[in-house]
């Protein structure tokens, strides 16, 4: 699919190095100067096939980061006025400036509540651009909210509970949001708002919390995303899962990777959620940890329920209320194509996902007790 598009190279040359410009930056106006070429280098992998779907998402997703970065850069300049520098480094900022940088983040990130315009950004773009919406283009603005939470000292308020507030919340919406929907570009789209609550735990709890949950999270993401893109021609439609014939082995692999993603132990999903409990418990935080966990919980719900609707695929029978509820997921028959192609793809990621996450819960233990 990316090698279809021109000069697709040079696009996501321009993507990653925006990202790597704010991050490396010492001063607001490169960081905000990162995130609008990161910005630019991101729309034409959006739209890139022209279809009026994606080019209605590309137009949404352009409204809302331009609005974020509008939000950042009026909270640096409220503090450029008195000090005349824009160096992270040397600013006190008044708390005006700081909540229009945090919010800014936040709208960036899809957390709540700035968390409207991402499922339906998702819901009409590919596969590749929702693993890229919803993995990388959370690198920056999450690590550059984590340090600007850190290093202002009348930040307090905003690393206590009003950010603890905000990830309670982030997970309630995630959970609850995702049981109405019956596509699963915006079902994952609910799914990443959710794990962005946990995300916004980690960096009150601080410590590496952070980067283990988001490299966890990274990995899942990319196993399920790969997984459906792979797939998409073989027994996904464009909208939901659609083979009635598919193997046992291809539909338990799918199951397991959905319930990694929703976090179902002891899969490679659930370690970024036990490293996160782990140091909030370290850090006297464990009130938090109960929305974050219901949140969690419902989400898991929505995903065994679109695995039972999996499971009545597989059948030889069907009644007419089994595929009344099976329609009810966007559900269409399509042919089955490149099996055995997809049966390695599977087959690899689901021993990423099962003996990944296994081997690391215990690596994890025998730190904890050595």
């Amino acid at each position: 699919m990316f090698s279809m598009m021109p000069f697709g190279f040079l696009f996501m040359s321009i993507l990653v190095f925006g990202t790597v410009l704010s991050l490396s930056s010492l001063h607001w106006l490169s960081i905000w100067a990162g995130l609008e070429i990161n910005l630019m280098g991101f729309i034409p992998i959006l739209v890139y096939s022209g279809a009026s779907r994606e080019t209605e998402s590309g137009m949404k997703y352009f409204i809302m980061q331009a609005l974020g970065s509008g939000m950042i850069m009026a909270g640096s300049l409220s503090s450029f006025s008195p000090l005349m520098t824009w160096e992270t480094t040397s600013m006190n900022l008044a708390w005006p400036g700081l909540l229009l940088l945090v919010f800014g983040m936040m709208l960036k990130l899809g957390s709540f509540p700035f968390h409207f315009w991402l499922p339906s950004v998702m819901a009409g773009i590919s596969w590749l651009s929702c693993l890229i919406l919803t993995t990388w283009q959370k690198l920056a603005p999450l690590f550059l909210l984590a340090t600007l939470l850190l290093i202002y000292p009348n930040s307090n308020f905003i690393t206590g509970p009003f950010l603890l507030i905000m990830a309670g919340l982030s997970a309630l919406v995630g959970g609850l949001g995702g049981l109405n929907q019956t596509q699963i570009r915006a079902l994952l789209a609910y799914s990443s708002i959710g794990h962005m609550g946990w995300m916004l735990l980690c960096i009150t709890v601080g410590g590496s919390a952070l980067k283990l949950y988001f490299i966890v999270y990274f990995i899942v993401s990319l196993c399920v995303f790969i997984a459906l893109w792979a797939s998409e021609k073989s027994f996904f439609s464009q909208s939901g899962i659609s083979s009635l014939n598919n193997s046992k082995s291809n539909e338990i692999t799918l199951m397991l990777m959905l319930l990694s993603l929703g976090g179902m132990p002891p899969l490679l999903g659930f370690l970024s959620k036990w490293v996160a409990i782990w140091f909030s418990s370290a850090s006297q935080l464990t009130f938090p940890i109960l929305p974050l966990l219901l949140g969690s919980l419902i989400s898991l719900f929505y995903y065994l329920s679109l695995l039972f609707s999996l499971s009545l695929i597989s059948g030889t029978a069907l009644t007419k209320a089994d595929l009344s509820f099976i329609n009810s997921y966007n559900i269409l028959p399509q042919p089955n194509s490149s099996s055995v192609k997809f049966s390695r793809l599977t087959a690899m990621i689901f021993m990423l996902n099962l003996v990944g996450g296994v081997f690391m819960f215990l690596s994890l233990c025998i730190l904890e007790f050595m």
